[in-house]
């Protein structure tokens, strides 16, 4: 019989109020299911601002609510996306207000390599709809860094790598930002590294890198795994200070690849991109050098020639002036003569026409104003050649200019020719002191020749045993030659074949004897 059919035994039963039901629930379903690891596919993804995360976890058959609260959420390694096949690690639990269960997530992992390399790709297309890979965002790195910020493990073989090739290349000054390169802290900690280092203020107390490297070794997918996350590539493409990636090896590609301005293979790669080789670069500036002298030689010697041809086409100062000066000096004399001879004929025709006249007044008049006539004639005279004189004057002057300038030419002449004798003494000091420091190393490596020759280890007391111009190391080899040479310090004696004696094995001194 059902108990509903019988109000009495019904009545017996305990009554539990929805409350107390709800809490008896949650009670054994968090004590059977208090640690639990689900795979699933990522469906609806819900970020409040709370800060927690509201997900479902479905497969083709059934769907599990999911929650992972805000301290939680920003440890996570992976941040779940929908469509992502992932393990969800945690608790089982009720949520009594909507008489649902749910499971509190503790931690969430991609399943499986295959869902990492989707998670990647998806992300990868997403960043690069932004723009974050394009090519025109990419900056070109320094020729020559003055300071290079590298941000990596400080305990690992990649600082020591980037730094025994610096040191090799070109030694600059390096600053070391520490960072986990791999697990929850390494994207964390990576992107405030490269933020830190943009923050730095130029020229303040601390110098701000002029490129930054972020280095890493080779490991696994889940290993880099750091440098995939969004915070970090944003981070890369953001950088004011130009970025060289060397993460992994050169078949591993993570996607702060993309945004950095410059990929390294390998973090030594990476050392060797930043800066160029000393020595190339010493011996490009000295060919740089030569040519610049040479044609800085070409130059002076070419304009100094043109200087001359110039002069030699311009007319000497006297020569331009002796054709003004003769046409003045002739117009000159014929001026006195033609005013002599004007006043002549009109002193003349007076005193003819006086004689017509017959009044002697008149007569005596007329002689009267033809002397005054030339006595004014006289007078003009002087003034004329007073004129004549002042522009012979002004000719001199014209002259004394020319000469001026002329000599200005010469002195300029001979300032340049004097910057060319200073310019050529430079050269030969500078050529007298490379063949001292050539010939300076010269003897250095001569004197390490002699202190490892043979000869001053003869010096010192030893001798070389030789047998028909071939040396001899070993007894047995003494023993067949035919005859002996020792060469001491001073020069080699001549021994003859014979028998040789042996001293004691091991035993030394004059107890010894000769050896042969």
């Amino acid at each position: 019989m059902d108990l509903l059919d019988d109000p009495d035994e019904a009545g017996n039963a305990p009554e539990f109020s929805v409350s107390e039901l709800s809490g008896a629930v949650k009670r054994v379903v968090e004590g059977e299911f208090s640690f639990v690891r689900v795979r699933g596919e990522v469906g609806r993804v819900s970020r409040p601002w709370s800060g927690h995360i509201y997900l479902d976890l479905k497969d083709d058959k059934a769907v599990l609510a999911g929650v992972i609260w805000k301290g939680v959420a920003t440890r996570l390694v992976t941040q779940p996306e929908e469509g992502l096949e992932v393990v969800a690690t945690g608790r089982l639990t009720t949520f009594p207000g909507q008489s649902k269960y749910q499971i509190v997530i503790e931690d969430i992992r991609p399943a499986g390599a295959g869902a990492l390399m989707a998670m990647l790709e998806k992300r990868k297309k997403a960043l690069e709809a932004e723009g974050l890979f394009a090519p025109e965002r990419k900056r070109p790195l320094p020729f020559l860094p003055e300071v290079i910020g590298v941000v990596t493990s400080p305990s690992g073989a990649v600082i020591r790598d980037i730094l025994h090739r610096l040191r090799d290349r070109f030694p600059r000054k390096v600053l070391v930002w520490p960072v986990a390169v791999q697990g929850d802290k390494c994207a964390p900690e990576v992107t405030r590294a490269i933020q830190g280092f943009n923050a730095f203020t130029p020229g303040g107390a601390l110098p701000r890198p002029d490129v930054l490297i972020v280095a890493r070794g080779g490991g696994s997918i889940e290993d880099l795994w750091g440098f995939n996350e969004e915070v970090v590539v944003r981070a890369a493409a953001a950088s004011e200070i130009p970025l060289i990636s060397a993460v992994g090896h050169e078949t591993d590609t993570t996607l702060i690849d993309h945004a950095a301005d410059r990929r390294a293979p390998t973090p030594t790669a990476a050392a060797e991109i930043a800066v160029p080789v000393r020595v190339d670069l010493l011996a490009h500036i000295d060919g740089q050098g030569t040519r610049l002298r040479t044609r800085l030689s070409e130059a002076l010697q070419t304009r100094g020639q043109r200087l001359r041809d110039l002069g030699r086409g311009l007319p000497r100062p006297e020569a331009l002036l002796e054709a003004p000066r003769q046409r003045v000096d002739i117009a000159g004399t014929a001026l006195t003569t033609g005013l002599r001879s004007a006043a002549q004929r009109k002193r003349t025709g007076f005193v003819e026409a006086a004689g017509r006249l017959v009044p002697s007044l008149l007569v005596t008049r007329l002689r009267t104003r033809g002397e005054a006539l030339g006595l004014r004639a006289e007078r003009l005279a002087p003034a004329l050649r007073r004129g004549l004189g002042e522009h012979r004057r002004r000719l001199d002057a014209a002259v004394a200019g020319l000469g001026r300038v002329a000599a200005a030419e010469q002195r300029r002449a001979a300032e340049r020719r004097e910057r060319l004798d200073a310019a050529w003494a430079r050269l030969g000091s500078a050529e007298r002191r490379n063949r001292q420091a050539h010939a300076e190393a010269l003897q250095a490596v001569d004197r390490l020749r002699l202190s490892l020759g043979y000869e001053e280890t003869l010096a010192r007391g030893y001798a070389l045993v030789w047998a028909q111009d071939k040396l001899v190391t070993s007894a047995k080899e003494a023993e067949v030659a035919g005859g002996l040479e020792i060469q001491f310090q001073d020069g080699r004696f001549g021994i003859g074949s014979g028998a040789r004696k042996k001293g004691p094995k091991g035993s030394s001194g004059g107890d010894q004897g000769s050896l042969f």
